[in-house]
């Protein structure tokens, strides 16, 4: 039987089980990682993104990868491909990691939960949507086989954010003894959303408050209409996801890091805990920890543009002598700030804060300075 990749044809786009809900509040549909997402709504990117600020959106990232890993070997078996301590995450929390591969670069990034108290051995993984197949193939050939693999890529996810998503959801939800709005940053638990069983977290990829639910296929437009008939919530697309999540100074895979890039060249050192620093024994350690000591040859900074003309992705980065010394890996507007942003790397001499630079747009060398990250605050719930 011939298939769509035999003939060069393309494959034909995924749909998220609030793909209908969305065109009929007239999203921009774009392809994004095989799916047909929404980009924006008509009120506009800028307008998504300033009212998730102010107040709180809901954001279909349906398309993103969940996997279930059970099994009371789970952690342990997990931490062999990340830098992450996950035998020392408790039930309940998760913790953002990092897969690598054997020189250290980055196969992905992703969100651990380990299952809370009463919901047996094992772990929650959400995995980035152009990544999970791969992921998933990487997972199978690389964990233990007591360890039990469980894709649930049929799942939808939808993420409430922004300072008022924590009293929203609190009309919605029952289940959790402490009640939802007192949930921590990075933690999870199960619970009743508008009437359907979920999976919830608090976390979030915007630096704002906010919340992300698991729930199956079928329940996912029914939960989405009850918390968009709320006066606070309006529906946001990719673009301003997009924006969002550069404000606060995060990394997009396939953008800011892949499999070129070490955790430590991407600034994220954060992520490799005391005892695995001190252990080691994950893909790349002796590269990876060896930048921790002796400091990467690059590194990835913020970058703020000094003119009103944004710098894109592949923009080339000078050096005050015209020099070139890096490349712009994401950029553009900031809506929250009225002015460009950008991120990208640069060699380790130049990356101090406040560091002179230039950026060639539109042919010309403009002129740029190191900024620290993020960009606006972040106002994640720390209780």
């Amino acid at each position: 039987m011939s298939t769509a990749a035999d003939s060069g044809e393309a494959a034909p786009l995924r749909r998220t089980p609030l793909d209908a809900l969305h065109r009929a509040r007239g999203a921009r549909m774009v392809a994004f990682a095989g799916y047909d997402m929404p980009v924006q709504y008509p009120g506009g990117i800028i307008a998504e993104h300033l009212h998730t600020r102010v107040k709180a959106g809901l954001f279909d990232v349906s398309h993103m990868g969940q996997i279930g890993l059970r099994g009371a070997r789970a952690a342990e078996a997990l931490e062999a491909l990340v830098p992450g301590d996950l035998q020392g995450l408790a039930p309940g929390r998760m913790r953002y990691t990092l897969l690598l591969n054997a020189a250290g670069g980055i196969l992905d990034d992703l969100m651990v939960t380990r299952l809370p108290t009463g919901s047996g051995d094992g772990l929650m993984l959400v995995v980035n949507a152009a990544r999970k197949e791969a992921d998933l193939a990487h997972l199978v050939a690389s964990l233990d086989p007591d360890v039990t693999i469980e894709p649930r890529f049929e799942r939808a996810l939808l993420a409430l954010q922004g300072p008022l998503a924590a009293a929203v959801l609190a009309r919605f939800a029952s289940g959790i003894a402490s009640g939802i709005e007192r949930m921590p940053f990075m933690s999870g638990a199960a619970a009743s959303i508008a009437g359907a069983p979920c999976f919830v977290t608090r976390s979030g990829y915007t630096g704002e408050d906010g919340f992300e639910l698991s729930l199956a296929a079928e329940d996912a437009v029914a939960v989405a209409d009850a918390l968009l008939n709320e006066p606070e919530i309006a529906l946001i697309g990719l673009g301003a996801r997009d924006t969002l999540r550069l404000e606060a100074g995060l990394c997009l895979y396939g953008h800011d890091i892949d499999e070129t890039t070490t955790p430590i060249e991407a600034a994220l050192a954060w992520t490799i805990g005391k005892r695995r620093r001190a252990e080691g024994g994950f893909p790349g350690a002796s590269a990876v920890l060896r930048q921790l000591a002796d400091g990467p040859g690059r590194r990835r900074v913020g970058i703020r543009p000094e003119g009103r003309a944004p710098a894109r992705e592949g923009t080339l980065i000078l050096d005050t002598a015209g020099n070139p010394i890096g490349r712009v890996t994401s950029g553009g507007f900031g809506p929250s700030l009225n002015a460009p942003i950008a991120m990208g790397y640069i060699e380790r001499a130049h990356a101090a804060e406040g560091s002179a630079l230039a950026l060639v747009v539109r042919d010309i060398a403009r002129p740029a300075h190191v900024a620290p990250l993020p960009f606006v605050p972040t106002r994640y719930f720390r209780g």
